[in-house]
């Protein structure tokens, strides 16, 4: 009976019982967060290049809150709760509160991440729908961030999402561009408004000469196809000195501004009238 016992015990694989159990914890958090309401934007600045005291829109991230009160990144509950039921109620409460600050700030413009599996969720499809309905001109306004994993999972229906409702004036941002490899079958398909290029390949981009050429190609990719091009994780000015030669529209990432749940355009406004 002990060897047997032994036996069983030393069949389970170490990792794969500590990454079940990570998946797990993760899973409860975020539902906890949910049934509490402790699911939160944060918003960062996304600034225009040549101008960079302008703001040309706010990405709003999503953000939970744990019991203790700790605010915790998407990166850090994402990856576990991508497929999972809990994956698109998130998406469905990032939309909705993003598109009531819209209607609540004339002239913002927030991008908001979403996944290409909550193009099939009612609840979502539902939200921005009757969103669209009761205020069109809120598309003009809003852009839809999908990372390049996420599309190449479904892409003849992201496309067929995107065409739908870039009619409606909805912008859509590829997100993490650069990170994948993107079939360039699809990519000319999708016809995507705005790049958003791989923070990896950005962040030290002034000590790094390789990530320098590849930045360049994909810089000359976006201007050949007529996208916008932002750069993510923008976070020392040597960084930016580079990204101004290689011509990119806008900026994002700490040089500018941390994600802050706090409205920074409040923040401003109150500054402006103190």
């Amino acid at each position: 009976m002990v060897q047997a016992r032994f036996i069983e015990m030393s069949d389970v694989n170490p990792l794969a019982f500590a990454v079940a159990k990570r998946d797990g914890d993760t899973l409860t958090l975020v539902k906890d967060a949910i049934r509490n309401k402790r699911v939160h934007l944060a918003f960062q600045p996304v600034v225009q290049t040549q101008r960079q005291t302008r703001v040309a829109f706010y990405e709003a991230l999503i953000r939970v809150e744990d019991a203790g009160g700790r605010i915790i990144s998407a990166g850090q509950f994402l990856p576990q709760i991508e497929s999972h039921e809990s994956g698109r109620v998130l998406d469905c409460l990032a939309l909705e509160n993003a598109l009531g600050i819209l209607r609540e700030n004339d002239g913002l413009r927030l991008s908001v991440n979403m996944s290409a599996r909550s193009i099939g969720y009612r609840g979502w499809t539902d939200i921005l729908d009757r969103s669209l309905a009761q205020d069109p001109e809120l598309g003009s306004r809003l852009i839809l961030e999908i990372s390049e994993d996420s599309a190449m999972t479904v892409p003849e229906l992201v496309v067929e999402f995107m065409r739908e409702y870039q009619a409606r004036d909805v912008a859509f941002a590829l997100d993490d561009f650069g990170k994948g490899f993107t079939s360039f079958k699809y990519f000319r398909d999708f016809q995507f408004d705005i790049l958003k290029f791989d923070g990896d390949l950005i962040q030290g981009i002034s000590q790094n000469p390789d990530n320098e050429v590849l930045t360049r190609a994909l810089q000359s990719f976006g201007e050949h196809f007529d996208m916008f091009t932002v750069a993510s994780k923008v976070e020392d000015r040597a960084d930016v000195k580079v990204l101004e030669d290689i011509g990119l529209d806008c900026l994002q990432g700490y040089y500018f501004g941390a994600a802050t749940i706090r409205p920074p355009w409040q923040v401003s406004e109150e500054m402006a009238e103190g």
